[in-house]
């Protein structure tokens, strides 16, 4: 099974890891993520804005371009995931910006929302089943007990993303157990890590990431896991160095349980 892949930028530098052990951990459960030849920045954040359209252009020709491949989109970066979602929800649903979006690019064929979009979280949920990946676990996690952090960007807004309840998700819990691991519950899960606010108010970005990560902390994790570069940077910058805990990519945990990581 191959599925049109768009990997974003932070994806080819600073999280490489995201991006590395996706694609060796997609061999060995059956797909292939195959990148996009002329993908072009999401744009890192979806405006709000109705009438911004020239921001959202890059989104909808990734977009195109899977829909001419015939093949879902697959996404790793819970930022890239967020904007692609939200920019084929407005090209689906949304006439004006449809209209101006596609009067602008002026593609061979209109494109209205075509594309399924999946975050590789959803891949292994509803595509290979946490009960397959289960059994393709050579080195059960066993003992180790991981704290999943959402973040903002992954569940919401929720009536579009709709990957989870934004309010109570399990994916990424259910993603733990069947790797052999033990998910820990903690009530922050869901909450700001102070995102791009850590350009303009560090402090107020370390007291969010320091309550995320403790709250954690506090509730026995060894360790957290994220689908979100952002989030991986300030959790690990902006949070006190004595009971930090070690933040890794999801996509490292899988690799570690498939046998497939360096």
């Amino acid at each position: 099974m191959v599925f049109s892949y768009y990997p974003g930028c932070t994806l080819k530098n600073k999280a490489q890891d995201l991006d590395r052990y996706a694609r060796r951990s997609a061999e060995a459960l059956g797909f292939t993520l195959e990148e996009l030849s002329e993908w072009q920045c999401c744009g890192g954040a979806y405006s709000m804005a109705q009438d911004e359209i020239a921001s959202k252009l890059a989104a909808v020709r990734s977009l195109n371009m899977a829909k001419e491949q015939g093949r879902d989109l697959v996404t790793l970066c819970s930022a890239c995931h967020n904007v692609l979602k939200q920019a084929n929800h407005d090209m689906a649903e949304n006439e004006e910006f449809s209209f101006k979006a596609n009067n602008y690019m002026k593609l061979p064929e209109p494109y209205h929302g075509e594309t399924k979009v999946l975050h590789y979280l959803e891949v292994l949920r509803d595509v290979v089943g946490f009960d397959k990946l289960a059994e393709k676990v050579v080195n059960p996690l066993k003992g180790k007990k991981i704290a999943p952090y959402y973040g903002c960007l992954l569940l919401r807004p929720g009536k579009i993303l709709q990957m989870d309840n934004p309010e109570n998700p399990k994916i990424m819990e259910d993603f733990i157990r069947a790797l052999g691991a033990e998910p820990v519950l903690y009530a922050s899960r869901n909450e700001c890590c102070g995102g791009y606010v850590t350009l303009e108010d560090k402090p107020l970005a370390q007291k969010k990431s320091a309550a995320v990560m403790g709250n954690a902390a506090e509730m026995g994790a060894d360790l957290m896991i994220t689908a979100c570069p952002l989030c991986l940077y300030n959790l690990t910058k902006n949070t006190p160095e004595e009971g930090r805990l070690p933040v890794l990519y999801f996509t490292e945990l899988l690799a570690e349980a498939l046998g497939v990581k360096e």
